[in-house]
């Protein structure tokens, strides 16, 4: 296995036609079949990247931007951002294409932390990330901080370490009715 490997070696991308059985009652595509899928090309692409399974430790944020309607095509674009020893942050684009008008459209992109794993469920060592150009070092460098200001968020709000008298405050404006007993 190589130390270090490219994004694009593992990079992946999926085209699938969205289907009257992907809608909600809206008549729009539903939003747990778009995870679904970008679940699955996520696995794909960290699986590529290491050679070994992996599963997903975590998603961070998924903000539906626009709605995908029955009939357009949902073209996924994944890729490795960030290494670290055993995980790897694979950034999920999604984008919906009307195919009488040709409008695309950017309809959310994700970050999937993957592990890999070897056979009897134990973290695997990740080849890491060889980065050529100054989009790859914005991409790791995101990733990264975004990894860290997660771990402290974390551990703020630990309920061992957490400051009730911090936050009053902060609640006072909010639409809450605080009655501790």
């Amino acid at each position: 296995m190589k130390k270090f490997r490219h994004a694009r070696e593992s990079a992946v991308s999926i085209t699938e036609l969205m289907l009257p059985s992907h809608s909600n009652f809206g008549g729009k595509v539903h939003g747990g079949h778009i995870l679904n899928l970008m679940d699955q090309i996520a696995f794909a692409c960290a699986s590529k990247h290491s050679q070994s399974y992996c599963v997903t430790a975590s998603v961070n944020r998924v903000d539906f931007l626009n709605p995908i309607e029955v009939g357009e095509l949902l073209t996924l674009k994944a890729s490795i951002n960030y290494t670290g020893k055993t995980s790897m942050v694979v950034g999920v684009r999604v984008e919906s294409e009307n195919i009488t008008t040709g409008e695309v459209k950017h309809c959310n992109s994700s970050y999937f932390t993957m592990v890999a794993k070897d056979k009897a469920g134990g973290n695997l060592p990740v080849p890491g990330l060889l980065i050529e150009d100054r989009n790859g070092i914005r991409r790791f460098a995101r990733s990264k901080i975004r990894k860290e200001q997660a771990f402290d968020r974390d551990s703020k709000f630990d309920q061992a370490a957490f400051k009730m008298e911090e936050h009053l405050d902060l609640l006072k404006q909010e639409n809450v009715k605080i009655s501790l007993k």
